[in-house]
């Protein structure tokens, strides 16, 4: 049977409607605080503020960017066999919720602890390396670390550890979810990782 025009454009808008409405539907920071206590605490602690090097504060983060991440956590988009374990049992509600408590988070300061590379960190990050075409940091991620909400990732007082090893990843290939990302890394050499993780880590 062929349905009429207008009911295919009204089922459409009907479509589209709940569609919205399930995006405006304001989260519920309660439920996001349980699924967090319940999963994530042991790696990223009670407020999102890790205190292991090799897992990453999660607090203060946009909560866009944190969605995103576990929902290529669940997809396979990004590599990390603990994390696609958890992000598997999460709907897109739960992930909205976790990355919204998260958000309301405050984060913790950090402090660059290598004298000897932070200069060089600092030239990287504000500045890039024009003669071989990287970036700066800053133009993404805001002179303070702080991002810019819903495309680059706060980065202030994150674990240079965790920095690091994310940028090698990038570089290698083995965290292929960003193409900016790999291609930054992509021309950058050990010190030079190195370095602008530890300025990283000293953001404020």
């Amino acid at each position: 049977m062929k349905l009429p025009v207008s009911f295919l454009c009204a089922a459409a808008a009907a479509a589209l409607s709940f569609s919205v409405q399930a995006q405006s539907v304001k989260p519920d920071l309660a439920k996001g605080a349980a699924l967090f206590g319940q999963a994530c605490v042991a790696c990223h602690a009670a407020d999102g503020n890790s205190t292991t090097p090799v897992n990453p504060k999660l607090a203060q983060q946009h909560p866009e960017y944190l969605i995103k991440q576990l929902q290529e956590f669940k997809s396979g988009k990004r590599a990390n066999a603990i994390m696609a374990g958890f992000s598997a049992a999460l709907s897109d509600e739960d992930m909205r919720n976790i990355g919204y408590w998260l958000a309301a988070q405050k984060g913790t300061p950090g402090a660059s602890t290598d004298k000897d590379l932070v200069t060089l960190g600092e030239r990287i990050y504000r500045g890039g390396i024009p003669d071989r075409q990287i970036a700066a940091c800053a133009g993404c991620h805001s002179p303070n670390g702080a991002g810019i909400p819903s495309q680059y990732p706060r980065l202030s007082g994150q674990h240079a550890e965790y920095t690091e090893t994310q940028l090698k990843h990038f570089r290698d290939g083995t965290r292929a979810n960003n193409i900016q990302m790999t291609g930054v890394a992509a021309k950058m050499n050990d010190r030079e990782i190195k370095a602008v993780s530890d300025y990283i880590a000293g953001l404020r």
